[in-house]
This record gives structure tokens, sequence and C-alpha cells, in this order.
């Protein structure tokens, strides 16, 4: 069965944004395993690789059967998955979607997020044609909030004890953007 919702394939000089692939699950597990990226995670990091081909088969089945994005974000150069990004909870009749993204920490500090993310927002306020899209960020995550911030995304509020995460209880900044916010530089 073909994808319930097309997915274009997103480049960039440094980055290719695709499908998921079986082949992903070891980088997948290499960032969901790295307690510094899922230390703002609504759930613990991984202990093991079935853990990373389950998600993989979970997002296979996802695009199939739901109005969902999840794109693998390559290096352009040797395809090697470095993160992802998902589109999620998507009302297409309302205009609105969330977002969520994770990129390996031996990849950040680069600008690569901010820019797998402008390639994502365009095709969502272009392609899609929404016009709201919305980020839940545990408001510690600073470097987060400055990148979705830097996008024009405003912190519309918070949400307190919203997470249980090893019996740690952690808070949700919600971040909402318009279409006409959008900070998309040429």
């Amino acid at each position: 069965m073909p994808p319930h919702l097309p997915q274009p394939e997103l480049r960039s000089p440094r980055l290719r944004l695709r499908e998921v692939r079986a082949d992903d699950a070891p980088a997948l597990f290499a960032i969901h395993s790295d307690r510094r990226v899922m230390r703002y995670w609504s759930y613990p990091a991984w202990t093991e690789l079935a853990q990373a081909e389950r998600k993989v088969a979970d997002i296979q089945r996802q695009r199939r059967e739901q109005e969902m994005l999840v794109w693998a974000i390559a290096d352009a150069h040797d395809d090697r998955l470095i993160g992802t990004s998902a589109v999620f909870a998507m009302q297409r009749g309302q205009g609105r979607a969330e977002i969520g993204y994770s990129l390996h920490p031996d990849w950040q500090g680069r600008g690569l997020a901010s820019e797998a993310l402008r390639m994502i927002l365009r095709h969502l306020f272009d392609g899609l044609g929404l016009r709201r899209i919305e980020a839940d960020i545990d408001p510690r995550n600073q470097a987060s909030c400055r990148l979705v911030e830097r996008l024009g995304f405003v912190r519309e509020g918070v949400l307190r004890e919203r997470w249980d995460v090893n019996g740690e209880l952690a808070d949700s900044a919600l971040y909402g953007l318009l279409r006409r916010d959008f900070i998309d530089p040429p």
C-alpha cells in the first residue's frame, strides 16, 4: 500500500531529507540511545538495537496508514542518517500540524537542524498549504528553544509537569509558528 501522504525528498548542499529505511536502524539507535539527545524527550534513552528496528517498522507503518511525514535527515555526501524530523497530528482541514526533530550530537552546532527545518517548513506552508505548525519542547532545552525562535516560532504557553521520564517530572513549552511569521531568508 502506498503512503497515505506523499513525502517529497528535500535537498540542500549539505543535507538530503528522505524516507526512513530499514538500514537506518543502527544510526537511529545511535541517536536515541544517547542520553544527551534523549535528556529532554518524553521517554528514556533506548538500550537495545531492537528498539530502533521496531521504530523504523512503526514509522513505515504510520507513513502508510496516517497523515504523518517522517524524514531521515541524512548527510548529502554519504546519505548517512544523522537525525530525523517528524510532522504529526496533522489536521489539514484546520491547516495545522506538529513537528519534532532530533540530531546526533556529533552533528549539532553546525546549523543543520535549522537547515532541515527550513526545508520542511517551506514544504508544509507552500506545498501543503498549512498555516500553523506547533512544537512541544522541554523548556530546559534552551538550544532547541532558540532554534525554533530563530525560525519565527513564538512560545505560547507552558504545560507544567507534563511528562514523567524515569521519575523526573518535566514541563513542556508550547511553541506556534504561523505562516506569516516564518523567518526564511533567501
